[in-house]
């Protein structure tokens, strides 16, 4: 494509030498987004394969010398109780290391509160194909065991990836904005040239020269400078999307979680130049096709 003939002086052209910045600031908005699109979908996914399925019962602990033992007695009942109840496919209690492990990303040194009477948590697993009634197992169970209640996660979690997937589609969105606006780029810089070179194009349709082939040459052009700056704002947003993974890895505490972004992302990201510069060609030749229409 770059070795074809041209016979309009578009290499030269100062009216075009703003598009390759314009396509690469483009671009580079571009790939931010996408990469926000695709690592937000993998958390989705992560927290949905980690929560869903899943119930948390959580016993009070008894105060008193015989508080500790009387508790373990309720947790006992409780994991019993659990595991008779239809739907349930297991029922494990968490000792207090895993409860401590599960408080330091918020507390930091957990040796300021080993020593005090903590709540007991039971990991309960459920069959997600079978319907079950909450309400009626945590009655149940409140009855059974004084001071236990039941955590049904899926209500938070439904909330959040409704928030998640509203930011998504969200991102998806200015993926568009951002495409109209390179097209309008692409459409304002061919008129422009266009209108620079009539004379030239005027004197080409004279000699037998078609519209078509005045709009391939412009259209070449117009991928290449779309390609060089899709290749510069991929090259700007690489390092930048590095930085943000790095800065949220050194967040100690697990308060943020993976934040990697997939091969399939990498590849989608990659790959942007050559639909900026593809959106670019198809712009220009439509463009220049609709304007030598209306020429007399």
């Amino acid at each position: 494509m770059w070795l074809r003939r041209s016979d309009l002086p578009l290499k030269g052209d100062a009216t075009s030498r703003f598009l390759p910045w314009l396509v690469a600031l483009m671009v580079y908005l571009s790939a931010v987004s996408l990469a926000g699109v695709f690592v937000l979908n993998g958390l989705v996914r992560s927290w949905d394969h980690d929560v869903s399925g899943t119930l948390t019962v959580q016993v009070q602990p008894v105060p008193g010398e015989a508080g500790e033992a009387l508790t373990d007695e309720r947790v006992r009942h409780a994991v019993e109780l659990m595991r008779r109840t239809p739907g349930v496919m297991a029922a494990r209690a968490l000792d207090k290391r895993q409860i401590l492990a599960l408080l330091e990303p918020w507390l930091g040194n957990t040796d300021v509160v080993k020593d005090l009477p903590l709540p007991r948590l039971i990991d309960v697993t459920v069959d997600p194909a079978i319907s079950m009634d909450l309400a009626d197992m945590a009655e149940r169970l409140a009855r059974a065991v004084p001071g236990a209640t039941l955590d049904d996660h899926r209500v938070w979690l439904s909330r959040l990836i409704n928030l998640s997937r509203t930011t998504e589609w969200v991102a998806i969105a200015i993926l568009g904005l951002i495409g109209c606006v390179t097209s309008a780029t692409v459409i304002y810089a061919t008129r422009t040239s266009l209108a620079v070179y009539r004379g030239v194009i005027e004197v080409l349709h004279l000699i037998g020269a078609h519209d078509d082939y005045v709009a391939r040459q412009f259209a070449d052009r117009s991928f290449a400078l779309g390609f060089s700056g899709g290749v510069i704002g991929v090259a700007l947003a690489v390092p930048t999307l590095t930085a943000i993974g790095w800065a949220a890895r050194r967040i100690e505490g697990g308060f943020l979680p993976s934040l990697n972004l997939p091969v399939t992302g990498w590849v989608s990201i990659a790959l942007l130049p050559v639909i900026a510069a593809t959106l670019a060609m198809l712009t220009a030749r439509l463009t220049v096709h609709g304007t030598l229409a209306r020429m007399p």
